[in-house]
């Protein structure tokens, strides 16, 4: 993978200057970049040197870019530009100052009164996505920013319902992807409730501190196959159960991200203020205050 090596102060592009380098993957790079119009620091989502010229790599920034134009919500990363055209295509997005959901589960470890608080947020943003037609089909604890207000990032995969469906290729993250997105056969019911399962994953990874579905053999998609193992004892029932629901192979069992939000509300209202949002060392070892009844 080519990298585009800017070095820290240069204007990559009218008044963007780079800071740092972020990180990246196959298909991107992302850099810290200062945004003389905004007068705010900015991530830059910028195609590899390499890439700029392929025609998949080019229509996947455009549809991240209709995406992200199409939706503007809380929780939902913002994108303030997209330069599509030219040498250097990248999206200008919000800069989050926080770690990443998964981060925080690999040091830590997250207890009742954390998540509930973060899951309503996350069923808002889906909630939304997809009353306005997209389905994100990414959801996973590293595509969480813990921020002053949590974020749901990363639409580099987002799309329609009918895109969706009319897919010919598994697209997602293997450890978070519901069945009918990753068995071709299945395409056709992709859905809503393809993220009720990414996010039920995710609540899964972050009270166990291990992924719903994991494979000893290589086996890509155990998820095809098995069913989780239940959640530690130390978890409410009604909430197990609640995560377990969006983790049932048909979609039609799923909850919505709606219902999913109603029956935490309650639970959520009845929380101690003091522990709303804090994670800290041996949190999830804590014993809960109070009990899901």
């Amino acid at each position: 993978m080519e990298s585009w090596g800017f070095a820290e102060g240069e204007e990559f592009h009218p008044g963007r200057h780079v800071s740092r380098l972020l990180g990246g993957g196959r298909r991107y790079e992302a850099y810290l970049v200062w945004d003389d119009a905004l007068q705010a620091l900015v991530v830059v989502k910028i195609l590899r040197p390499d890439l700029v010229e392929n025609e998949a790599a080019r229509s996947g920034l455009e549809g991240e870019a209709r995406a992200l134009a199409s939706l503007a919500h809380p929780i939902v990363v913002r994108s303030f530009d997209a330069v599509l055209e030219g040498e250097r295509p990248h999206l200008v997005l919000e800069y989050l100052d926080g770690p990443r959901l998964s981060t925080l589960i690999r040091r830590y470890g997250v207890i009742v009164e954390q998540l509930l608080p973060l899951a309503l947020e996350l069923c808002s943003a889906l909630h939304y996505m997809h009353g306005r037609g997209f389905l994100h089909l990414d959801v996973k604890p590293r595509n969480v920013v813990m921020s002053a207000k949590p974020r749901l990032i990363d639409l580099s995969i987002a799309m329609t319902v009918e895109d969706a469906r009319a897919t010919t290729a598994a697209v997602g993250t293997d450890a978070y992807m519901a069945p009918e997105q990753c068995d071709p056969a299945r395409f056709a019911e992709l859905g809503p409730p393809a993220d009720t399962w990414g996010l039920g994953a995710t609540m899964y990874e972050a009270l166990a501190r291990r992924r719903a579905f994991t494979s000893s053999d290589g086996e890509r998609h155990p998820q095809l196959r098995t069913r989780p193992d239940p959640l530690p004892k130390d978890v409410p029932a009604p909430l197990a159960d609640a995560i377990m629901a969006c983790l049932e192979p048909v979609p039609a069992d799923r909850p919505s991200a709606a219902e999913l939000a109603a029956s935490f509300e309650p639970w959520a209202a009845s929380l101690p203020g003091p522990r709303l949002g804090l994670f800290r060392p041996g949190g999830r070892r804590q014993r809960s205050a109070y009990a899901l009844r």
